[in-house]
């Protein structure tokens, strides 16, 4: 499904990516940079310095609107991204690829595709069925299946342990650019299931934010639906959110067993909003309105749910959107 989805549109992405960098950068830079590819293996190494405004380049690019499906998308930084939601992976068909932000894709290596964060970013993405967290380097656009909030390399989803599952229940949380200089401890944990999993070549990473709905009154949809998920204890030594990403370090946190998907249309500082949006979804049948307390502020949150599991999710999505609620996600709770 997602494979169908993603033919004939990556190529495009990739081309606006790299247009926009080559606009950028200019046209004499440009010419340079072609000179410099073709020498690359008798060249030095780029200089972090030079490595950083590359990096600035590609990111300034990858937070231009872009449309796939009849779908416009708004690529944005989004220092606070937390959201809920079902991870997917992509893998073979892609393999050896260019991503929207002119890598190659190796499908043996962590990194991750999303549809509006920056390229590149850096997020911890936790699996809500059974703790395990990673930090993923996001490089490349995607997924754009209704109801997925992120498509892993085929890599990650055997760290995170969904790979033969092939969607999990996520949390994805921004960790920062790779160029940050930002620090982030981790506790590593053996993980005796990842006995089996070949190690993989070390990947680089990236993110991207999602516009929020236009109903949502300037609220963030993300934090809205983020569930309580207690951190492992810290400890030596510092790394670098990039860093930990090529590490592929998993390590686990303390998640709630009993997870709900609900389909969450809208969400509301006003009470009148809701209800308009409730009487819209009528004909659906089984939606409710949420009263819920955030940074004490009111938000009323129009949902159906909680639903039994991803298929039945799927549908919920589908005929809520036939309904005129096209920012409408599923999220778990």
């Amino acid at each position: 499904m997602i494979d169908g989805v993603r033919k004939g549109w990556r190529p495009g992405i990739a081309a606006v990516i790299a247009a926009g960098v080559l606009a950028l950068a200019g046209c004499a830079e440009s010419q340079l940079a072609v000179h410099v590819a073709k020498k690359a293996n008798h060249a030095a190494q780029p200089t972090p310095q030079e490595r950083k405004i590359h990096a600035e380049r590609v990111r300034a690019a990858s937070l231009r609107p872009y449309t796939i499906n009849n779908v416009r998308y708004f690529p944005k930084d989004d220092p606070k991204y937390d959201e809920t939601g079902l991870a997917s992976w992509y893998g073979e068909p892609f393999h050896g690829r260019l991503t929207a932000a002119g890598e190659i894709y190796d499908m043996n290596r962590v990194s991750a595709a999303h549809k509006t964060l920056p390229l590149p970013t850096t997020v911890e993405v936790t699996n809500l069925e059974n703790g395990r967290v990673l930090v993923v380097r996001v490089n490349d656009r995607g997924p754009f299946v209704d109801g997925r909030i992120i498509d892993l390399s085929r890599r990650a989803a055997q760290l995170l342990g969904f790979e033969h599952d092939g969607v999990a229940r996520v949390r994805v949380r921004i960790k920062g650019s790779p160029d940050d200089a930002f620090v982030m401890r981790t506790k590593a944990i053996t993980v005796a299931e990842e006995k089996s999993v070949t190690a993989a070549p070390r990947p680089t990473v990236k993110v991207a934010a999602l516009a929020p709905p236009d109903a949502a009154e300037g609220a963030s949809a993300m934090s809205l639906s983020t569930p309580a998920v207690t951190r492992a204890p810290a400890a030596p030594p510092d790394v670098l959110p990039e860093q930990a990403a090529a590490a592929e370090t998993v390590y686990r946190v303390p998640v709630d067993a009993d997870t709900r998907l609900f389909v969450q249309a809208g969400a509301f500082t006003d009470y009148q909003n809701a209800l308009r949006m409730k009487a819209m979804l009528s004909p659906v049948g089984g939606v409710d309105i949420q009263h819920t307390l955030i940074d004490d502020r009111d938000f009323y949150r129009v949902r159906i749910g909680p639903l039994g599991d991803v298929t039945e999710a799927d549908r919920a999505l589908a005929r809520i959107k036939s309904q005129g609620a096209g920012d409408a996600r599923i999220i778990v709770d």
